[in-house]
């Protein structure tokens, strides 16, 4: 079975036999999550039994750099709206900080939210430091060498919490899902988790590890490899001793989204480094008929950074990241990013905010 995932001028589509959803609609201008006074990032959503969208998005106060200061201050909050194209509303905090003994007690990051009979299952990324606040005295001291982001991304992990609304309260495990093994690609930290929870209540589960260089200090580029569960509150088993993309393989990717059809599992990711795509930060589409082994597309260009908007313009965003697919009755039918202005790197950019793209379907 042959898949095509392609862009031309801010439109996408995904073609096969059985199924095909054609071009983007124009994003809404307004529409997805901004919040004033914060950086916003990486969205989830999904739909409750209230006939309300639910979004999950990772947010941290603009006193911090953007980069590196969700690494220590992030938050995930809980926002909803009538339609999936929003403009969400913010509701409270799902997952915040809650003290530096506790594996991610200094920052909550990446959501992503699934559902699995009657529970809710929030996966995400925390992480801890044991040292003082950053402030508007100190923040002057913080940046990716400090003592705040050396311990945060260190102590990177993935874990989740469980609730049986998704207006929470949430359970929170006292440990994560998915520690890190010596000698590995995840020697160093695991992160970005996007899980799959099949029928039978397995799991197939998408993360980012790196692991220690030679030196034993210093760590290595990015890599994604797949951990599996009989359950999403069972124990997660890494397959294999090598990951799924790495530079050694295929290429270095971020962001990595799963989600499955009658056809097979389907992955959106960004091409880091513009190895599989030719264009640093595009998006990629690959397949899979077990969730374990993955092919690429022949065509393998998901997305560029340049959208079309609902007011007539097409903007070259500074960032366009985090992308998530909303599946419902079983087809793709809209396209959320994380996205900042400017002309792109994160120290360029003045806002960040979750956009949706809608999908027309043929």
């Amino acid at each position: 079975m042959k898949y095509i995932f392609f862009f031309v001028l801010g439109c996408v589509a995904i073609s096969n036999a059985q199924n095909s959803i054609s071009n983007f609609k124009p994003a809404p201008v307004g529409g997805g999550l901004e919040m004033e006074g914060y950086w916003v990032w990486g969205s989830s959503v999904i739909k409750g039994e209230d006939q309300l969208y639910h979004m999950y998005a990772s947010r941290w106060p603009k006193m911090l750099p953007f980069h590196p200061g969700w690494m220590i201050a992030s938050e995930i909050v809980h926002a909803t709206s009538k339609t999936p194209e929003g403009p969400y509303q913010f509701k409270e905090v799902a997952l915040g900080a809650r003290g530096a003994q506790y594996w991610d007690g200094r920052s909550c990051h990446n959501p992503k939210i699934v559902k699995y009979k009657d529970t809710y299952i929030l996966y995400y990324m925390g992480s801890t430091h044991p040292f003082e606040e950053v402030t508007k005295e100190n923040v002057n001291e913080f940046d990716l060498s400090s003592k705040w982001c050396i311990a945060g991304r260190w102590g990177k992990r993935v874990g989740i919490a469980i609730s049986k609304s998704p207006n929470g309260p949430w359970k929170r495990l006292d440990s994560p899902i998915l520690e890190v093994k010596p000698n590995s690609y995840y020697s160093f930290l695991t992160s970005n988790p996007s899980p799959l929870i099949k029928e039978d209540g397995s799991v197939v589960l998408l993360f980012k590890g790196r692991s220690y260089k030679k030196d034993g200090i210093t760590n290595s580029d990015m890599s994604i490899g797949v951990a599996t569960a009989p359950s999403y509150d069972g124990k997660y088993t890494v397959v294999g001793n090598a990951p799924l993309f790495s530079m050694e393989h295929f290429g270095e990717v971020e962001d990595p989204h799963l989600w499955s059809d009658a056809t097979g599992y389907h992955m959106i990711a960004k091409d880091q480094r513009g190895t599989i795509t030719g264009e640093m930060g595009d998006g990629l589409l690959a397949h899979s008929k077990n969730g374990i082994d993955w092919e690429i597309d022949k065509t393998p260009r998901a997305y560029t950074k340049l959208v079309q908007w609902n007011n007539g313009k097409t903007i070259k965003q500074g960032q366009l990241e985090r992308p998530f697919v909303l599946v419902e009755k079983g087809k793709p039918t809209h396209l959320f990013f994380a996205t900042m202005d400017g002309p792109g790197g994160f120290g360029n950019g003045t806002k960040t905010w979750n956009m949706v793209i809608p999908l027309k379907e043929e």
